[in-house]
């Protein structure tokens, strides 16, 4: 643990992280603290952690959490309280992303970067529907848009059932859905009745049900980078950190997009996070000065900031936010090295700095969020998938009734039937019944 071969006797500190430039920043660290040595391991998802918990063995000194899934480790007790090693840091990080790694005034992590959210769009796609996508700030401006897209054979945007993004949009209409208490242990689930979740919900049944999303394919897989890449997708809602991976999925389209603020369903400045994480010192290491250390350079050093947002992190720290070479920077770095215009010349950063400003800190995640997420594809999800039967359906219906036939000149034969619509509101429904259930059986008192 602390020697290793060659006279090594350096305590070694294990990093769990999918953050692309943190064997960069592990690799500076060493040179300022010759006394550690960091090996990381790049990670996704929890499942690893997860059995590396319930095994008792194999587990990190430091694993990056995003700030939804923080709570569920921290009220399970495997977080080590860092609250007495960062008592006059609230001020260095935005107010959102602060509030994220905090819990019933614990502080169980810090900051790493942020998921304000933003309008990503394709400008020579609205360009070709004669839509001025800057123009577009209330929802209803949205909906506008998306129809004269479907015009000329576009969608708006993709979405097959995303927690993640459905989360980020019933808080961005002020949604309150889930509530803990401050000994942690009480929850409410108010899905059913909650103002910004039937607000959203609403909104986004029209989009689905008069085809103006395209509900077939899911984020991030290969038909969806087709999709945005050829421009039959043409925007997205997603978290500040977009702007990397919009350059690394779809490089193509280089020089063609723009970012925006996002349109709230009253047209008002207000916002909300999508992703974002921070890094957290496990409560099972040997090592807790030392994990410490690292993830006060990674996310409280100025160097080890730099060397993330350079790498394409959007940053959590007010300081960075505030500073001129980041708010003018135009281009994105690519893998190469290389700087890329990606949206055309744009000072996107100052368009995603004013979004990190905005971000409301009402939003509360369930300490059980990790379930949670996992559990909406089999419930919420079920009208996505009914969605994509019936679309599917009603195409073969229509080409029957045109008198259409096979290519080789056999009868169509129609899918089955999806049967009776389920809305979205009926998976919240199912939803909200099965997190109940489960809290329940956590040993939470669910209300």
């Amino acid at each position: 643990m602390a020697g290793c071969g060659g006279g090594d006797q350096r305590t070694v500190v294990t990093v769990w992280s999918w953050e692309p430039s943190m064997a960069s920043v592990a690799k500076e660290f060493e040179k300022s603290n010759p006394d550690i040595r960091v090996v990381v391991k790049s990670t996704s998802g929890y499942e690893n952690l997860n059995t590396a918990i319930q095994n008792g063995y194999g587990l990190p000194d430091v694993v990056q959490l995003e700030y939804y899934a923080l709570p569920q480790y921290a009220v399970s007790g495997q977080l080590l309280d860092i609250t007495n090693r960062v008592s006059d840091m609230a001020d260095f990080y935005t107010p959102g992303t602060w509030s994220s790694v905090t819990l019933n005034h614990e502080v169980y992590g810090l900051p790493m970067d942020s998921g304000p959210m933003a309008f990503f769009y394709n400008k020579s796609v609205f360009d070709q529907a004669g839509v001025d996508a800057s123009s577009i700030h209330t929802w209803e401006d949205y909906y506008q848009a998306a129809k004269k897209l479907k015009s000329i054979g576009v969608y708006i945007a993709a979405d097959s059932g995303d927690a993640s993004f459905f989360n980020a949009m019933v808080w961005l209409a002020g949604g309150e859905p889930f509530h803990t208490s401050d000994d942690g242990k009480t929850v409410t689930v108010n899905l059913s009745t909650d103002p910004g979740t039937l607000t959203f919900t609403a909104f986004w049944q029209k989009m689905i049900d008069e085809g103006l999303v395209d509900t077939s394919v899911k984020t991030w897989s290969d038909g969806w980078k087709r999709a945005v890449g050829d421009g039959t997708v043409a925007s997205v809602f997603a978290g500040a950190w977009m702007p990397s991976l919009l350059l690394a999925d779809v490089p193509g389209t280089a020089g063609l997009w723009r970012v925006g603020t996002m349109p709230t369903a009253d047209g008002s400045s207000v916002n909300s996070e999508n992703g974002g994480s921070s890094l957290a010192v496990l409560k099972s290491t040997r090592k807790p000065n030392a994990a410490y250390r690292f993830v006060e350079y990674a996310c409280h050093n100025r160097r080890g900031i730099g060397i993330r947002v350079a790498g394409g992190a959007f940053p959590a720290d007010n300081e960075t936010l505030d500073s001129p070479d980041f708010l003018t920077r135009t281009t994105i770095t690519d893998s190469r090295g290389i700087d890329i215009p990606y949206f055309g010349g744009q000072e996107f950063n100052r368009v995603l700095s004013t979004a990190a400003d905005d971000v409301s800190v009402r939003y509360q995640y369930l300490p059980f969020e990790v379930y949670a997420r996992g559990d909406f594809r089999s419930t919420v999800g079920t009208a996505y998938q009914w969605s994509k039967a019936k679309l599917a359906f009603d195409a073969v219906q229509r080409r029957i009734d045109e008198g259409k036939k096979n290519s080789d000149g056999s009868a169509l034969s129609l899918p089955q039937n999806p049967g009776s619509k389920v809305s979205l509101m009926d998976g919240v429904a199912l939803w909200q019944k099965d997190l109940i259930e489960y809290g329940t059986n956590q040993g939470f008192t669910m209300r």
